[in-house]
């Protein structure tokens, strides 16, 4: 008997050891990854003086919450937020429901030549987004899209593969007899992918919709290829504005990465529940 308490007492010392190991490494992995966090936090509140001191200090000495408000004032903050929040929700309205309807076609309508075209719809991924920049470029040029949102809207709505793959494997594990009531039922496809497919797969349907919000919100080529209007800037764009040849007015950058950055956090923490469950692509992998 005392020789199992001492063998329990040893392991468990050792778990508490490999989970303070574990803590100290995130933690000290987590201090790296927020610092420049808090450069540009603390750089949105210095002075144009302080900013060019050297050596460089950590902390403002004296915080001037007024660049925030001068930003919004120098540039049309307004209408980039606007512009960008307008595309944002378009592309993360296309990604969800597109994707999630064409997922449901590989994942519960059986169809000849199913998994080929599904490799094949897979197989895209491994094109880099470069080699397609200058034929889409020539093609929205000929229909006369360019200086218009229809190159960064329309494409949300043709299906992304990795999307389409996410959804996939968390419709896959829909119980089959669902389907089959269903249909006993007298219950179209596409009845059975609104009332029951989409509020089950809820999880990969956020973790779309967190990708495709934050992918648009962060986009910098996209507008700066196709938007030349300065009233059609995305906020990325705007940023440019801050940045002079001779001299760039770093506060205000910062400033304006600082409330651009915002909305981004603010969906992740509130959705992170559903975007870690909606990560596992493995939960899905049985059909």
């Amino acid at each position: 008997m005392i020789g199992a308490e001492v063998k329990r007492s040893v392991q468990n010392r050792k778990q508490n050891v490999k989970k303070s190991m574990v803590f100290l490494i995130l933690f000290v992995g987590s201090i790296v990854l927020l610092i420049p966090l808090w450069w540009m936090i603390s750089t949105s509140l210095k002075s144009p003086e302080e900013i060019m001191q050297y050596p460089p200090t950590f902390f403002p000495k004296g915080f001037h919450f007024s660049n925030y408000i001068e930003v919004w004032k120098t540039g049309d903050f307004t209408r980039w937020s606007l512009n960008t929040l307008l595309i944002a929700v378009v592309n993360t309205i296309g990604n969800v429901f597109v994707n999630a309807f064409i997922a449901y076609g590989f994942a519960q309508v059986r169809f000849k030549g199913r998994n080929a075209l599904f490799v094949l719809v897979l197989s895209t991924m491994l094109i880099p987004g470069f080699v397609t920049m200058v034929p889409q470029y020539v093609l929205f040029s000929k229909l006369g899209w360019v200086n218009t949102y229809l190159p960064l809207i329309v494409p949300a709505f043709l299906g992304s593969a990795f999307n389409i793959f996410l959804i996939r494997q968390f419709m896959l594990t829909i119980p089959k007899d669902i389907i089959e009531a269903a249909t006993i039922d007298g219950a179209s496809h596409f009845r059975i992918w609104w009332s029951i497919a989409m509020p089950l797969v809820k999880p990969a349907l956020i973790t779309v919709a967190i990708f495709s919000f934050t992918g648009a919100w962060n986009d910098l080529l996209g507008p700066l290829l196709y938007l030349s209007d300065e009233k059609l800037y995305t906020l990325q764009l705007g940023l440019q504005t801050f940045k002079g040849s001779v001299q760039t007015q770093w506060n205000y950058l910062m400033a304006m990465s600082v409330m651009v950055l915002i909305p981004t956090l603010l969906i992740f923490f509130l959705f992170q529940q559903y975007f870690i469950k909606g990560s596992n692509i493995s939960a899905g992998m049985k059909e």
